[in-house]
């Protein structure tokens, strides 16, 4: 994304706060991207690392809100905030929400196959010597420590998958306590 683009759009999210703070919030991005120019990044890998505009706008007008909220405690302040913050949020449930019920669905397929996959090996090991299984019972013995061996291993990965989906699902979280700590305190 280009410097002009990320601009427009962060303006164009930004629509609705004062004019002071709009100009002052865009002279601090502008001075990102001046940065970055300096040091040799180019203008795609400083919106990048920047994050996505309208996203950073929502963000930006909720924090707006909840600090005129926590300067002027009126009715019309507090619907502001309120209003900023289910526009944050709003996101989150229409769309973060259901890719999130996706992936933990599937993680939860996955982790009843791994502990089916694994029981059936203990299955195929023990009656192995009893019940005569193709290839012989050597062979029913190793494909049941296989079935299990190979279960186990698969439902480590799933595991480390499992932590790293959390982790981030944590930080996500940071993010939006981050933003909304100032506003849960009390006031001395």
């Amino acid at each position: 994304m280009t410097r002009q683009a990320f601009m427009a759009r962060l303006r164009e999210g930004l629509r609705g706060l004062p004019p002071q703070a709009v100009a002052d919030i865009v002279a601090d991005y502008e001075a990102h991207f001046t940065e970055g120019e300096a040091a040799g990044r180019s203008e795609a890998d400083v919106a990048e690392a920047l994050g996505n505009p309208d996203r950073l706008a929502r963000e930006l007008k909720a924090e707006a809100q909840l600090t005129r909220w926590r300067e002027e405690r009126s009715p019309s302040s507090a619907a502001g905030a309120v209003f900023a913050v289910l526009g944050l949020g709003a996101i989150d449930i229409l769309i973060l929400l259901p890719i999130l019920m996706a992936v933990a669905g599937t993680l939860f397929g996955l982790f009843i196959a791994v502990i089916a996959c694994f029981f059936a090996g203990g299955l195929l090991f023990a009656a192995a010597p009893f019940v005569d299984p193709p290839g012989g019972t050597v062979a029913g013995v190793l494909a049941g420590i296989g079935l299990m061996a190979g279960a186990t291993s698969f439902g480590a990965i799933l595991t480390l998958v499992s932590i790293g989906l959390m982790n981030a699902l944590v930080w996500y979280g940071r993010l939006h306590y981050r933003l909304l700590k100032p506003a849960l305190e009390p006031q001395a």
